[in-house]
């Protein structure tokens, strides 16, 4: 096929959708010619993390037989990827489907891409075209190709295409190496790296292309590889059988920011996607806070009517951590850990971290050090820990990153902590910045083993923090566990607002803990209060026996950081959503503490926590008095009263079955009167948000 013949593909008529695909596969075909006006000395050992030294081997790494193939002639490198664009990318992009809103899972269980059977009949041909019709299909045919890309001079035989009556087994691939694998074994011999590199990324952008305008369509609003942590929602439970209530604090925001995307987008998010408390967490607030840092927060407990039910009461409970001015804070000692696979590719990714980074080089101190380390098909170290006062040499190797090949996340982890371990301050702090979309699928891939990996890190006082970005294939599920074992927070950062909210506004909180381990517990008093729910922290409950063990890990809270807590307590003799029971002793076991129980008060609040370099916590208490109370939400702060706001819409959102008379405008009209200063526009964004969650679709 010549050049013209190629160049004439452009004019070809494609559905809408795909033209993005159908841009991306003829452009994998047209760099081979670009390539053959190079230099014959060109140098084909470029690999696909950029400049980056390798820690470890690149799984993809084809430097042995590329500098071998590098005499190949450059006609012949021509027509091997000229017919590599044929074979994978313009099936791809100029596939037709039978129903383009057919559920993806029931495509990717079609035949793998193989060209149809004519024995199968015309009938079948139509229906999905010379190719089987799924791009799911296509990924099966790359997953079987990947060996061919290790350091093997040629590539094991492809396994037998399955049965027609059997579904093609997935297996999650990256699709970096496709090319290599689909061309005759003979034309490999003439492929060099630096051109196989740019085919694979131009086949890669093909399938990302046609993958996000599926995914963008009204009738798939959510590609189902969006991986959320399910959880139920925390139950009304009976004081006289469960009067004590114990939880871990969460001062993350990933689900606020994953919230607004969607509503933005006009949906509704997934009901799992939504963590209360993480929403209520989101905002800035006011509340009280310790004079100095030998206490390092101060709780604040106010008493209030449910706007919902106003026989119900509210317990919100705040705490605010000591700011450290900016000669208190220790120096830090940073490694970014960046993923560059080729699922970070897009503008909202990788492109949106390396300008995120940018803003948070600006908020550090010359002294303090910062390290990139980033992981694709390997892991390699892109910067030495250098220096602030060095920031151009910094910048300089974020500017160079760029995406390509599967993601081996664990050995990124691995590679990361070995760095942090090397470079270690005592006085410092020791910190790891992981930014990815969570699409670990090389390696160990498993979450549980992920998570011990984690824990046994943690002991060496680096903590772990996370920046989660991307849609499509965003593992929030495993950011959380993994920002919880480590001793960090997780944010889900998806515009350059939110990353300069994190990063720039928050940089002190963010990086600098003040308390580590943080456990709130509240025992509520049967005279008082009959029944009880905690608002959100479903992922973060605990035994009660937890609290007063120092091994068990907890939150941790950061230099200025808020966290809010809020109760539905049922008074006593209010209406109950439980009997009691007929049989037992419950009633007479109420009565009997009832008698001993000190009237004057609802409850009583524990916190236990730990300075950043103790092991032993201290603890700090308060009673939650009548004093307390307040007899109308009009007599309450405007930061408690936006909170609760904030923590009805969590619950509408998530469908919780506690406020069914209670609306968005309800909640709208709420945090309207409760709005008052705004700096940074954060609650005027959320009524909007509220707004438009009326009209969302599902």
């Amino acid at each position: 096929m010549t050049k013209r013949e190629l160049e004439n593909l452009k004019s070809a008529g494609v559905p809408p959708l795909r033209g993005a695909a159908k841009r991306a596969g003829i452009d994998a075909a047209l760099v081979a010619f670009d390539a053959s006006a190079k230099d014959e000395h060109t140098n084909f050992e470029t690999t696909s993390q950029g400049n980056v030294r390798s820690h470890r081997p690149m799984r993809t790494s084809n430097r042995e037989w590329s500098f071998r193939m590098g005499y190949a002639s450059r006609q012949n490198m021509a027509i091997a990827a000229s017919l590599a664009a044929l074979v994978i990318a313009a099936p791809i992009a100029f596939r037709t489907y039978e129903n383009p809103q057919q559920d993806r899972r029931e495509r990717e269980s079609a035949a793998p891409l193989v060209p149809a059977n004519p024995a199968d009949g015309e009938d079948k041909k139509k229906a999905v075209g010379p190719y089987s019709s799924g791009h799911g299909d296509a990924k099966q045919a790359l997953a079987s190709t990947a060996a061919l890309s290790n350091d093997r001079p040629s590539p094991p035989p492809p396994p037998a295409a399955p049965r027609e009556s059997e579904p093609a087994p997935m297996t999650k691939a990256d699709p970096s190496d496709a090319v290599a694998r689909a061309l005759p074994q003979r034309s490999m011999s003439f492929l060099a790296g630096d051109v196989l590199d740019r085919a694979n990324r131009s086949v890669r952008t093909a399938i990302v292309a046609d993958e996000r305008a599926e995914d963008l369509s009204p009738a798939s609003p959510y590609a189902d590889r969006d991986v959320f942590e399910a959880s139920k929602i925390n139950p009304v439970k009976q004081v006289a059988t469960d009067p004590v209530s114990t939880f871990s604090v969460d001062v993350d925001t990933a689900s606020y920011a994953f919230v607004r995307r969607a509503l933005n987008a006009g949906h509704l998010p997934p009901k799992d996607a939504v963590r209360v408390e993480e929403m209520i967490n989101y905002f800035p607030y006011d509340y009280p806070a310790p004079a100095t840092p030998d206490v390092p927060f101060k709780p604040t407990v106010t008493v209030m009517p449910a706007p919902w039910k106003p026989t119900d009461m509210l317990v919100h409970i705040a705490v605010k951590g000591y700011d450290l001015k900016r000669a208190e804070r220790p120096r830090a000692n940073l490694v970014f850990l960046l993923d560059v696979s080729g699922s970070m590719e897009s503008e909202d990714r990788l492109p949106l971290i390396k300008t995120a980074l940018r803003l948070l080089i600006d908020q550090l101190q010359a002294d303090d050090t910062v390290g990139i380390v980033t992981y694709a098909s390997g892991s390699g170290i892109a910067l030495e820990p250098t220096k602030i006062s060095d920031k151009q040499k910094i910048l300089t190797a974020i500017d160079k990153l760029e995406a390509g090949g599967s993601t081996d996340g664990a050995d990124g982890i691995a590679d990361a902590y070995r760095l942090a371990e090397a470079n270690f301050d005592k006085a410092a702090v020791n910190r790891i910045v992981l930014a990815t979309d969570g699409d670990f699928n090389v390696g160990v891939t498993d979450r549980d083993q992920l998570k011990s990996m984690i824990e046994r890190k943690r002991a060496s006082g680096i903590y772990l923090s996370i920046l989660g970005v991307g849609h499509g294939n965003h593992n929030d599920a495993l950011m959380q566990a993994l920002a919880q074992n480590g001793n960090g927070t997780a944010a889900y950062v998806d515009t350059l607002n939110e990353a300069r909210k994190v990063l720039v506004d928050e940089a002190s909180s963010t990086l600098f803990p003040i308390a580590k381990d943080v456990k709130a517990q509240v025992e509520w008093n049967p005279a008082r209060v009959s029944e009880y729910r905690l608002i959100g922290y479903e992922t973060r409950a605990l035994a009660r026996e937890d609290f007063n063990n120092d091994q068990v890990d907890a939150g941790d809270i950061g230099s200025g950081h808020t966290v809010t807590a809020i109760y539905e307590i049922t008074p006593t003799g209010a209406p109950r959503l439980v009997d009691d029971l007929r049989y037992g002793t419950e009633t007479s076991t109420s009565h009997e503490r009832a008698a001993k129980a000190e009237t004057s008060e609802f409850g009583f609040l524990k916190l236990r926590y730990k300075k950043p370099g103790s092991d032993a916590s201290e603890l700090i208490s308060l009673p939650i008095a009548d004093t307390l109370a307040k007899p109308t939400l009009n007599d309450v702060p405007q930061d408690v009263r936006f909170s609760v706001a904030v923590a009805a819409f969590g619950d509408l959102l998530r469908g919780a079955p506690y406020e069914s008379k209670y609306s968005f405008d309800d909640v709208v009209s709420l945090a309207q009167g409760a709005k008052g200063d705004d700096p940074y526009g954060y609650r005027a964004e959320f009524l909007n948000l509220a707004r438009l969650a009326k009209s969302a679709r599902p």
